[in-house]
């Protein structure tokens, strides 16, 4: 049985080489000791009660499998499951902010299993658009999960897709003799903060992506941002990019977070609540990013707070229609909302030192629901005011704990 599974397997692999060749790996379909026929049997009758077409794969289907997967296995491994497999409500908010449109091209530079390519395709058909005319592109480090990726949206009836393996940064696999292909969209969610990088080939990068400075060596976050925004078409080009908050305020950093302010690229810098990301407690920011911004929000930098706009269900956190909507309301409209969204100009970040800590911009207000709280305060007012004064400061120890949790792995 297990030599039949293997040669249809190949046989499709065959059969569709630019799309699927190697899609399904190297299984030991043939190792009775590991999967004997009674397992594999067993395991066909389970699929052959369902139907498996187009229909019944909703939205990154094979994304909540693997996640399923992560979840049984990451804690033994030691990764965390954002290693692979980013929040789906996060991605579905990313992607309504940047609003996909039929025609358009996409691309995720990390893409895992492909779970925000295919958000931005069921985003267009929510909006009753042709999401057959999207062309979706990707490049995935890991061979497996760029399988799963590939497997994704071919299930998803997608014809226009591409979908690389290899690493980002060494080699991107899309350019256009020697510059970097552009794209409408990009969305990412890199890894956080890596350290086996190859930093003194960006000192003198071919593809040009150095044009803010060189990232230090332990971490490679202003790398994948500069790929990212180099990828972005000159003319209606956007990102978002889920990021951890030390970006936005790392003094190792600050020369090249001054040229991306003085820039004027980033449009919105959004933070999200802790324990979005399975195994790891850790609050997140979204960086949204424009090639030419429009002209009311030119030179004004929009700093969202959405810390609290997230919900707790069956050990995984999330974000609830009404918090999706509340923040992308805040984006749309690009104006201040006490306690949750300000408006700054790249001279009040000057001011900042640069910083793009939201902290800096967004003060709560005492009873933290955008009203201003009579001047008797209460003690959990009180409280709840400490609480956010030492916020900025909690949020630079976090990541002094992953440097130093890094310089014990390397050791």
């Amino acid at each position: 049985m297990g030599q039949a599974i293997r040669d249809a397997m190949r046989a499709i692999e065959a059969a569709n080489p630019d799309r699927l060749d190697g899609i399904f790996g190297d299984a030991p379909w043939t190792n009775k000791s590991r999967l004997p026929d009674a397992t594999l049997k067993n395991l066909l009758e389970h699929f052959s009660k369902h139907t498996l077409s187009l229909a019944q794969v909703p939205e990154d289907e094979l994304g909540v499998a693997y996640e399923f997967l992560i979840k049984k296995f990451a804690d033994d491994s030691g990764h965390t499951a954002q290693e692979f497999y980013t929040n789906r409500t996060v991605v579905h908010l990313m992607v309504q902010m940047l609003d996909p449109q039929p025609g358009e091209s996409v691309y995720d530079p990390t893409c895992g299993t492909g779970g925000m390519l295919i958000s931005t395709l069921d985003q267009v058909k929510r909006i009753g658009g042709e999401h057959r005319t999207l062309r979706l592109y990707g490049q995935e480090r890991n061979h497996m999960t760029a399988s799963i990726a590939r497997m994704n949206l071919a299930l998803h009836g997608i014809e226009d897709f591409a979908v690389a393996r290899g690493d980002t940064l060494e080699r991107p696999a899309f350019t256009d003799r020697d510059r970097l292909r552009t794209f409408d969209i990009v969305l990412a969610n890199p890894p956080y903060s890596i350290k086996q990088w190859n930093r003194a080939a960006w000192e003198s990068d071919a593809w040009g992506r150095n044009f803010l400075g060189t990232p230090p060596q332990g971490r490679a976050d202003y790398a994948f941002f500069q790929h990212i925004l180099a990828s972005m078409d000159g003319e209606r080009g956007r990102c978002a990019i889920l990021f951890p908050h030390g970006v936005l305020f790392r003094k190792e950093e600050a020369a090249m977070r001054q040229k991306l302010v003085a820039a004027d690229l980033v449009e919105c810098v959004l933070g999200l609540g802790a324990n979005l990301f399975y195994n790891s407690p850790m609050e997140a920011c979204v960086v949204v990013c424009r090639s030419r911004k429009p002209a009311a929000r030119q030179g004004r930098i929009l700093f969202i707070d959405a810390v609290n706009e997230v919900a707790r269900e069956r050990a995984q956190s999330l974000l609830k229609p009404a918090h999706q909507q509340r923040i992308l309301d805040a984006y749309r409209a690009f104006a201040d909302a006490p306690g949750f969204a300000r408006v700054a100009t790249l001279a009040q970040i000057a001011g900042q030192q640069f910083s793009l800590s939201i902290p800096l911009y967004v003060k709560r207000t005492r009873n933290g629901n955008g009203q201003h709280a009579s001047e008797a305060a209460s003690l959990p007012e009180l409280w709840a005011a400490w609480e956010e004064s030492g916020r900025a400061f909690r949020q630079e120890m976090d990541e002094l704990v992953v440097m130093l949790d890094g310089l014990v792995d390397e050791g």
